[in-house]
């Protein structure tokens, strides 16, 4: 027999560890189908906003929110000039604006908000159907 398969022996020799602790990063209406939906609505569109050399500013940030609020999903480019990191891009507005993020590719962001104005609420009309 080998004394390490013993329990007291092995706790000795091995120490504790600690439990992980799992944050779940929890998203507002988006699921699976929902952005499977939004994904196939955002294929055919261009990027409307890029982020350059002067980074995310009041200016972007100003046009990201109108965009939304006339179109309800965008696609976002950050060029290739830029320091920005997108996955920070998108904490940034996803905290300020308070837009979901649908999905980053590469230097694309897809962005949803439902639009303040109820003429303008296309998709989100539909994505309420899913």
């Amino acid at each position: 027999r080998n004394p390490f398969f013993k329990d007291e022996i092995f706790e000795k020799l091995v120490p504790a560890v600690p439990p992980l602790k799992i944050t779940i990063k929890k998203k507002g209406s988006i699921n699976i189908q929902t952005t499977g939906f939004l994904n196939s609505q955002a294929h055919s569109l261009k990027p409307i906003i890029q982020i350059g050399k002067n980074g995310l500013n009041d200016q972007i940030k100003t046009s990201v929110r109108q965009a939304l609020d006339a179109r309800e999903l965008i696609k976002v480019t950050l060029l290739q000039n830029t320091d920005e990191n997108i996955h920070e891009v998108a904490e940034i507005l996803e905290e300020e604006i308070g837009v979901e993020t649908v999905q980053k590719i590469g230097r694309i962001l897809i962005l949803f908000k439902q639009s303040s104005k109820k003429e303008n609420r296309k998709i989100s009309a539909k994505v309420k159907e899913i």
